[in-house]
């Protein structure tokens, strides 16, 4: 097991290490108290983390309360000298899986540590979903809609969660919702030392039985206050409670654009075919390769495709080079009135061109094992 163990007492802090590396533990050592559990949470990534303090101050338990808020699987282990009884009650409720005296003796160590193995060896293996980012090579390319859309999609089997990080002038809750969000990513932020799943639901709209969406803040001013941390703790804590996260990022290639990018598994800039969006889909190109992003984990999406274009799908090809691109035809009737009534177009035109393309994406995404061995070139050009 990984064990971390922080203590502002250098002896206490040998001991303890001592003790568990000779039972065969990864053990990091780290001597300070309780402000350093964040540090050390996202540096080592424990499977147990030991903190050796006073446990007197129940405004301490913050930090306790940070950590197990943010890694649900990290168990902590408290060492007090002395405690009260509500600072025993209140470190339970802030997640703290048990309390031993300090200095503790190497029985009740490893006695306490054996039950946080034995219980993790029965926890199911933790979820891990897939984050999915769109971003426009310029303005009007549609990636809100797709995204949203694709979202629908797959919320058909799998459960979705959309975060509009379009922060100043996101509106992706429209796409599919006619009401406004009682909460939206800036109060998550806000509150970010209390942030745990049941927060993250109760924060985002049900838009759909499986699909939710955690709009951008209504008030361009709030936009100010998410920062990159708090946007990487959201989409952490995301991963773990939906299969699907999907990001719609805006046109900017700033701080947070970025955190959700590093995170996602695939990333689909959108672009119609004119010229315009297709030198801004180069700079973007090798924005990502300055990134070190893979060329397997970008997919350039033509959105709008007519096969009469002024420029062909083969031109545009040969100006990305060997990246993949896919194109959804142009369906605009059916599409506009699908966002100016906030229905998802998968349910309100099923048999719509572009719906079929969504269908395929998100088979593409999430394959059933029948169609594994179908790529999402086979499937999309089958139909052209």
């Amino acid at each position: 097991m990984k064990i971390a163990v922080i203590s502002p007492n250098r002896t206490h802090l040998d001991e303890v290490g001592a003790a568990l590396q000779a039972r065969g533990h990864a053990t990091f050592l780290y001597e300070g108290g309780k402000t350093r559990m964040r540090e050390v949470a996202e540096r080592e990534g424990p499977d147990l983390m030991l903190v050796d303090g006073m446990c007197c101050d129940v405004a301490e338990l913050a930090q306790v309360e940070y950590v197990t808020g943010h890694y649900p699987s990290l168990a902590v282990i408290l060492l007090c000298s002395t405690h009260t009884p509500e600072f025993l009650i209140n470190s339970m409720r802030a997640g703290v899986r048990e309390v031993l005296p300090s200095p503790v003796g190497l029985a009740a160590l490893e006695a306490a540590v054996n039950r946080v193995a034995a219980k993790m060896a029965k926890a199911p293996a933790s979820r891990q979903g897939k984050l999915l980012a769109f971003m426009p090579c310029k303005g009007g390319a549609g990636a809100t809609f797709l995204a949203t859309n694709l979202g629908w999609q797959l919320a058909e089997t799998r459960s979705v969660l959309l975060i509009d990080l379009n922060l100043q002038f996101g509106g992706a809750l429209a796409f599919l919702h006619d009401g406004r969000a009682p909460s939206n990513i800036a109060v998550v932020a806000k509150d970010i030392g209390r942030l745990d799943a049941s927060l993250l639901a109760a924060s985002a709209v049900k838009v759909g039985p499986n699909y939710s969406i955690l709009a951008a803040p209504e008030d361009v001013a709030y936009a100010m206050e998410v920062k990159p941390e708090h946007v990487d703790a959201i989409l952490a804590l995301a991963l773990t409670q939906y299969d699907f996260v999907i990001v719609d990022v805006p046109r900017s290639l700033d701080t947070i654009a970025i955190k959700a990018l590093d995170r996602a598994s695939r990333i689909f800039p959108v672009l119609q075919s004119n010229l315009a969006d297709l030198r801004n889909a180069g700079k973007l190109l090798e924005a990502f390769r300055s990134l070190g992003y893979s060329q397997d984990k970008i997919e350039f999406i033509a959105n709008r495709f007519e096969k009469n274009s002024d420029i062909s799908f083969e031109q545009m090809q040969k100006s990305l080079g060997s990246v993949q691109l896919t194109t959804v035809p142009n369906s605009w009737r059916e599409v506009n009135a699908s966002i100016n009534h906030g229905d998802p177009l998968p349910k309100s035109a099923r048999a719509n061109t572009v719906t079929r393309h969504l269908v395929d994406l998100a088979a593409a995404l999430d394959p059933r094992p029948d169609e594994a061995r179908a790529s999402l070139l086979d499937r999309l050009f089958k139909r052209a």
